[in-house]
């Protein structure tokens, strides 16, 4: 069962989502962020990982090497053409047992072909959200920290189930932007 705002709030008000926005924020020069009908627009923090090929480094999610991206951080990344940041959400979230939360890119950066992608966040998980920003234009994509930048969507399960914390999943507990595990 999808969740709307009533229950989200309630589930926010036990720790779920924090920081917690309890309404839309940012209508006008900002990009929206916070509680919506059916979901949470979650912000990027300003801490950026941006994907480049300036050292011929090779992406290999089971040995993920510094040499691949350039640390950034500010109110504005701009992310080159054809290519990919790692990014985190400012809201830290305590999944509950019985919770299964997706994650869906919002229009406004999907209309300048700017795409996030995020793992689904599993009954039990906790942390920081790592986040998968590609610019898929031939040009280059602003992204604003502390604005919105997708929205999550929450199901709730008729009962608990096996959780991330059960068993011991390796991103759990994960602070700031988190790398590829093996």
């Amino acid at each position: 069962m999808l969740l709307n705002d009533r229950r989200i709030r309630e589930l926010a008000q036990k720790g779920m989502i924090e920081p917690f926005v309890s309404e839309n924020m940012g209508q006008g020069a900002q990009i929206s962020y916070g509680l919506t009908s059916f979901g949470y627009d979650l912000r990027v923090a300003d801490e950026f990982k941006i994907f480049t090929n300036i050292r011929n480094a090779v992406v290999d999610p089971k040995q993920i090497s510094a040499e691949a991206f350039v640390d950034f951080q500010g109110s504005r990344c701009i992310i080159p053409p054809n290519s990919f940041a790692l990014a985190r959400s400012v809201e830290y979230f305590r999944i509950p047992d019985d919770i299964m939360v997706l994650c869906v890119g919002k229009s406004t950066y999907a209309r300048c072909g700017i795409i996030t992608n995020v793992t689904p966040l599993e009954p039990g998980w906790e942390g920081h959200v790592t986040l998968e920003i590609s610019n898929t234009s031939t040009l280059p994509a602003v992204v604003y920290a502390n604005e919105g930048l997708c929205q999550v969507l929450f199901f709730q399960a008729e009962r608990p189930v096996s959780t991330y914390a059960d068993r011991h999943g390796k991103y759990q507990g994960q602070i700031g932007i988190t790398l590829p595990r093996i």
